[in-house]
This record gives structure tokens, C-alpha cells and sequence, in this order.
């Protein structure tokens, strides 16, 4: 082995240096890019949007670790003035199944935030009962979700946020939209 002088001693120094700045340089990008996809990661695992068969959004503030009576935004934009729907939390079914295990019930005193009838042509037994649409066919509701359904518990069945056409348009799957809610167990 031989013992490097001072002349010979500077260039590798120098370029040990150099390297470890580049390295130092890719270790923080790398870090900073980390960051921002956890920071990506935690808001699309809070918040998510599906979009409906016909172009209609529906978004909720939270769809997984939700806790038992959380308030979760919902809401929609795109949707059909001319169809009514319910919003409400639901036992997944297959598509093309009207849910029938749902949480909240029909709301007829319009006081419980379990569920929602939104429309913008009820017919007179529903006046001051259903909400109706905002401009560009959206709505926006505070659902107050639990994760008992009755005798399903969504902690161990697969639940969902749905939005389906309302009692007029009961056998229309068409406008059936599912957004999955995770409870914490």
C-alpha cells in the first residue's frame, strides 16, 4: 500500500468532496419529493371523488379512518336537475342493485343528517323536505355517518356513501354512484 503525499493527496480530496455534494444535493431532492407524495398520499386517502355514469362528481371530505358519528362533507357538481336522489351511507351491493340496508332511512321530518333527499322538482309532499339542486346540478350536505347499519357493522362489511335516484325513479340503477367509507375498528 502506498502513502499518498500532500500533491497527491488534494485532487482526491477535491473530488471526495464534490461527490459528497452531489450526493448531499440527490439526498435532500429525494427527501423533498418524499415529502410531497406523502403529503399527496395523505390527502387522496382523506378525501376522494368518483365520477358517476353520466358525468356527475361526487366527493367526500373523508373516506377512510372515519370515526363513529363523523360529520363528512358531501358533495356534488354534474348531476341531473330533473332526477332526484337520495345521499346516504349504504352495505355495498353489486352494481345494477338497488341498496337496501342504509343508514338514516327516508328522512321525512327533513331533521336527521343521516340521509338526504336533494331535489329540485319534488312534488308537493316533499316541498321544504328535499333540498333542492344548486346551480350546475351540485349539492353539497353534512352527513353524519355510524358504522352500524342496523345489525351490519361497516367495520367488518364494505359500506359506501351512495347517491341513487329517490323513490320516484326507485328501479332506475342508472344514477347509482358509490364512494367506499373505511371505518376505524
Amino acid at each position: 500500500m502506498k502513502i499518498l503525499g500532500r500533491r497527491e493527496l488534494v485532487p482526491v480530496i477535491s473530488r471526495a468532496v464534490a461527490l459528497s455534494s452531489v450526493l448531499l444535493v440527490l439526498s435532500i431532492s429525494i427527501s423533498q419529493s418524499s415529502a410531497n407524495a406523502a403529503a399527496t398520499a395523505i390527502t387522496a386517502t382523506t378525501a376522494k371523488s368518483v365520477v358517476g355514469g353520466h358525468g356527475e362528481i361526487l366527493t367526500a371530505s373523508a373516506t377512510t379512518h372515519v370515526k363513529a358519528g363523523q360529520a363528512i362533507t358531501v358533495s356534488g357538481k354534474g348531476f341531473d336537475t330533473t332526477v332526484g336522489i337520495y345521499v346516504e351511507l349504504c352495505q355495498v351491493v353489486p352494481s345494477g342493485v338497488r341498496p337496501s340496508i342504509c343508514g338514516g332511512g327516508v328522512n321525512m321530518s327533513g331533521s336527521s343528517s343521516a340521509s338526504f333527499w336533494i331535489s329540485s322538482n319534488a312534488p308537493s309532499y316533499g316541498k321544504g323536505l328535499a333540498i333542492p339542486f344548486k346551480k350546475g346540478g351540485s349539492f353539497s350536505v353534512i352527513l353524519k355517518v355510524q358504522p352500524k347499519i342496523g345489525s351490519v357493522d361497516c367495520r367488518k362489511a364494505i359500506c359506501a356513501i351512495y347517491v341513487r335516484a329517490d323513490h320516484l325513479r326507485t328501479q332506475d340503477r342508472s344514477h347509482d354512484i358509490k364512494l367506499p367509507l373505511g371505518f376505524i375498528r
